[in-house]
């Protein structure tokens, strides 16, 4: 059995939600990353802040990205996965969701992240292809 800890991306970082966009902009570029986790007060998970969510929800409306922050932009109920998870529950969380990425919990501390790239390194072309018929599909 394969499990979320065993594909996911290492070393993801927070973002406070209080933290204003410009800085998660830089903190993206730093990490190389397009997707940030935004932790509540007590780093606990309220959303995911991507590069796209700053570029099209502020930038493109003519907003300051240096007074927005990172919690005006969560929305939805935000998603995740248990380290031990098994990477079909992965897929399914991912595919049910349409999402692309997919922080990743181990006793109540963000541990890491799954994208598109992580599974591409561990699964087989077929599971790919249904994951990415499922999650590009239109809703």
């Amino acid at each position: 059995m394969t499990t979320a800890g065993e594909i996911m991306h290492r070393g993801a970082q927070w973002i406070p939600a209080t933290e204003t966009l410009d800085r998660a902009a830089q903190l993206m570029s730093e990490l190389n990353v397009g997707a940030l986790p935004i932790s509540d007060s007590e780093e606990r998970l309220c959303g995911i802040l991507t590069d796209r969510d700053i570029v099209v929800g502020c930038v493109a409306k003519g907003r300051d990205p240096s007074k927005i922050t990172a919690g005006d932009m969560a929305q939805g109920t935000p998603r995740w996965i248990d380290a031990g998870a098994d990477v079909s529950e992965v897929l399914e969380e991912m595919q049910s969701h349409q999402i692309r990425r997919l922080p990743v919990i181990s006793n109540k501390k963000l541990v890491g992240m799954i994208s598109e790239a992580d599974l591409a390194k561990h699964l087989s072309d077929e599971q790919i292809a249904g994951w990415a018929e499922k999650v590009y599909a239109r809703s």
